[in-house]
């Protein structure tokens, strides 16, 4: 058994110490006697650390072990506690171990006391701290801490300059985050803006410009700030400690204007820009970032470069007047400079790279690009330096991936979001109603690495879900480095297969007068796979744009494992490869023709052998007769004929699609009644005829759709009335009939809508309400105009839990882009 004498010794001795310390820790703080008595005796307790540690030394059972033994010991009490054999040995196991729980008691008491004793300490040295800082006067500021040089040449950014400049000289505190791409030169605007007269004027030498790291030191940065001030640099335990001699710091500055920039803040750091957000009466601070920071401030957003800028700062990195390159013509630069779309970094680089070149070099390049050759394909610098973009994805893997998919769409034209929503519900599992998807998009339109618009602003689209008039902008050079990252695997490992044969943009092969390089280049990926014994590619997602001059032979092709298959087409006719046979996985079929007339489409048939796909998206398609699909859940037409399948095809779309749970048919001109069978798909829940302008009545059965819980009829212009049967649809929950202009009445069975929570008729001032809608006690919201919230006030009363919205109406042109 270990001596205990010792023990005992130790624990008075801290006691006694412990009730010296504590007696003076009150008075302390007002007399700097006792102040310097607290310090003496807390370096007493040097003399009890070392105790402790030959204590442990000479211990039979170290801390660790004690406390190892006690969790035992706790363990086996509450397992055997109604255990006779434990009841008549738990004085032996009991006496074995009252030592040592002893012991580590007293070891932990000890601990948490030296715990306390160096928050003293702290506490000491940050009154010390505070006393001497406030005894050297006001800091000797050497000038603007850490502005970079004024850049010699700046071209394009006048806008966003002056909209900062402005805010900067506005009195008051307040923070600014200027963002865009990277690339787009918002370090160069900060920097100009701390040299412009007038804010130099404003600020004189109280301008701090630090540029953070992916992980900002904050403790580094306060210390070279002291230091720039004129103070020893303190030292600081947690950032916390930093921040708060900071704001003393800064606060020696009360009554003069102080501009702060913190210069590429990376995501996720709004929380370190809020900690720097002192009270102080005019302290400005400006935040550049490659992301949006919603909890901040005003947001500058950083534009692309217009083509004029473009080329004048082209010709500045190229020295074409100080060269005197009379040989290069303007055409030639013009075609270089737009391949660079508007991005400053790729100007600099590219104008860099050919300045002094021959002639030839800038005819191949030009070449090269007319041949469809990204400018990427030209310069390996601009490609590694473009490639950091990516930086912010290393904690965001799912973000990446969904960034990476909107390179499977065409360049310059915009990608509906509805068809994202289908492919990641099935590759990554998010929500079929597409919040999940939506929260990813506005995540990478907050990275300024995705352009978000809305064509047509509906009140019931977000409220529904409903995405099919949102749409994602690419920028040229971010696709160009999607699809370079999706090329970096071997063919046989890639993820996403994107395929482009069309002739307009590629060169033909020597002997091949009718095919395209890009036919040339599949033909060879196809007789690979042969020599290579490859029996499928690991591909989930397969892109494939083809018009009207390619007709490849994919026989040899077998993408098995396949999830996603896209076709952007350019062609009049297109008949489906029979390859798709083989593709047994494929959830997700998405074709759309971005042709000025619809594509008939041949070979439909060939989707009845894939018992796994569940989702189907046409855009501006000639709809054929449609086959057997059991296994369908979703159908989205848009912009599609839809004649041939829904009034002259051989099959009831109730056969066909048996198990449907969603069809969506929006701008479909041609359509002018419903589809018959539509009513027997008793699995039926969303049901949206949208933008259907000669659609003018609904089959009278359409009460047979009892599990239906959301009907979208808007600006069907044409549609007269509304059947008695809707009485019957006892799940609906959501109805828009807005812009339904041409209705001029419910029927009296509306009001037996039981479970209806919302109801958005915008634009329907002339409908005449029955007075059975004082049964809809579940109504929620209804949203419309003026004109017809007049209508619905007679029943508010009836209905205390109705609330009437009147939004804005949203007026602009996007749907024509």
């Amino acid at each position: 058994m270990v001596d205990t004498t010792h023990f005992v010794a130790l624990s008075t001795r801290y006691q006694d110490i412990l009730n010296k310390t504590s007696q003076l820790v009150e008075k302390g703080r007002k007399n700097q006697s006792i102040r310097k008595m607290l310090r003496s005796t807390l370096k007493g307790l040097t003399t009890v650390v070392q105790d402790i540690k030959q204590y442990n030394e000479n211990m039979d059972h170290p801390s660790k072990e004690i406390s190892t033994l006690i969790e035992e010991n706790v363990a086996e009490d509450c397992t055997c506690k109604n255990s006779w054999l434990n009841n008549c040995f738990s004085w032996l196991r009991s006496d074995s171990y009252v030592v040592d729980d002893n012991q580590s008691l007293t070891v932990n008491d000890v601990k948490e006391t030296l715990y306390k004793a160096r928050e003293i300490l702290e506490l000491l040295n940050k009154e010390n701290f505070e006393q001497k800082f406030n005894e050297n006067g006001p800091p000797i500021f050497k000038g603007p801490f850490g502005v970079p040089e004024n850049p010699e040449f700046i071209v394009g950014i006048d806008i966003p300059f002056s909209k900062l400049k402005m805010e900067l000289l506005r009195d008051g505190s307040s923070t600014l985050v200027l963002t865009g791409l990277g690339g787009l030169g918002k370090t160069t605007l900060a920097t100009n803006l701390c040299w412009d007269e007038q804010i130099k004027g404003k600020f004189k030498e109280n301008i701090i410009f630090v540029t953070l790291s992916k992980t900002p030191m904050l403790k580094t940065i306060v210390e070279r700030l002291f230091e720039h001030c004129g103070y020893p640099g303190p030292e600081f335990q947690r950032d916390e400690d930093a921040v708060h001699r900071l704001e003393l710091l800064l606060k020696k500055f009360e009554g003069s204007p102080l501009l702060l920039v913190l210069d590429d803040v990376w995501p996720n750091s709004e929380t370190f820009v809020e900690k720097l957000q002192f009270q102080m009466s005019d302290f400005k601070i400006l935040v550049t970032s490659r992301v949006a920071f919603p909890r901040l401030s005003t947001t500058c957003i950083l534009k692309s470069l217009v083509q004029e800028d473009a080329s004048i700062l082209f010709c500045h990195y190229a020295e074409m007047e100080k060269n005197g390159s009379d040989t290069i013509n303007k055409d030639l630069v013009e075609k270089v400079v737009r391949s660079c779309k508007g991005l400053p970094l790729t100007i600099e680089v590219i104008a860099t790279s050919l300045r002094n070149r021959p002639y030839d070099l800038w005819t191949k390049i030009v070449k090269e690009l007319s041949q469809g050759h990204s400018i990427l394909d030209s310069n390996t610098e601009l490609l590694t330096r473009l490639q950091k973009i990516f930086d912010v994805f290393e904690d965001n893997l799912i973000i990446k991936e969904c960034f990476m998919d909107l390179a499977l769409f065409p360049e310059d034209h915009r990608i509906p979001v509805a068809a994202l929503i289908n492919m990641w519900a099935e590759l990554y599992e998010l929500d079929d109603n597409g919040i999940e998807a939506m929260e990813i998009i506005n995540k990478l339109g907050s990275m300024n690495l995705a352009n978000v618009i809305i064509a047509r602003k509906n009140a019931s689209d977000a409220d529904n879900y409903n995405y099919n008039n949102h749409f994602i902008i690419l920028h040229d050079l971010l696709r160009d480095l999607g699809i370079y990252q999706c090329t970096k695997e071997p063919i046989e490992k890639r993820k996403r297969l994107i395929i482009d044969m069309n002739e307009n943009k590629h060169e033909r092969c020597l002997g091949e007068k009718h095919q395209s390089l890009m036919t040339c280049i599949l033909s060879k990926l196809l007789t690979l796979c042969v020599k290579q014994n490859l029996q499928q590619l690991a591909a989930r997602i397969l892109s494939v744009s083809t018009d009207e001059t390619c007709a490849p032979d994919w026989s040899q092709m077998q993408p098995a494992q396949a999830e996603v298959l896209i076709l952007n087409l350019h062609t009049k006719q297109y008949m489906l490869p029979k390859l798709m046979e083989k593709m047994s996985k494929l959830k997700v079929l998405i074709i759309t023709n971005y042709g000025f007339h619809p594509s008939e489409l041949n070979n439909f048939e060939l989707l009845d052998s894939l018992h796994n796909l569940k989702r189907i998206r046409l855009e501006r398609i000639s709809v054929p007769s449609f086959g057997t699909l059991k296994s369908l859940r979703k159908l989205s037409l848009y912009m599609c004929n839809t004649r041939l399948a829904f009034e002259k095809g051989s099959v009831l779309i109730s056969d066909a699609f048996p198990n449907l749970e969603e069809l969506n048919i929006d701008y479909c001109k041609d359509m002018v009644r419903f589809p018959t069978g539509i009513c027997d798909i008793i699995s039926l829940e969303k049901l949206s005829v949208t933008n259907c302008h000669k659609l003018s009545e609904l089959p009278q059965d359409i009460g047979e759709l009892k599990y239906l819980e959301l009907l979208r009829l808007s600006s069907c212009t044409d549609l007269k009335a509304i059947p008695s049967s809707i009485g019957k649809l006892f799940n609906l929950r959501h109805l828009d009939i807005s812009n339904c202009i041409s209705l001029s009445s419910l029927p009296e069975e509306f009001g037996n809508l039981c479970n209806l929570r919302n109801l958005y008729m915008a634009s329907c001032a002339s409908i005449e309400l029955p007075f059975s809608v004082v049964n809809l006690q579940n109504l929620k919201t209804i949203t419309c105009d003026e004109e017809t919230a007049a209508s619905w006030e007679d029943f508010q009363p009836m209905l205390p839990n109705m609330k009437i919205e009147v939004p804005h109406v949203d007026v602009n042109l996007n749907w024509l882009q």
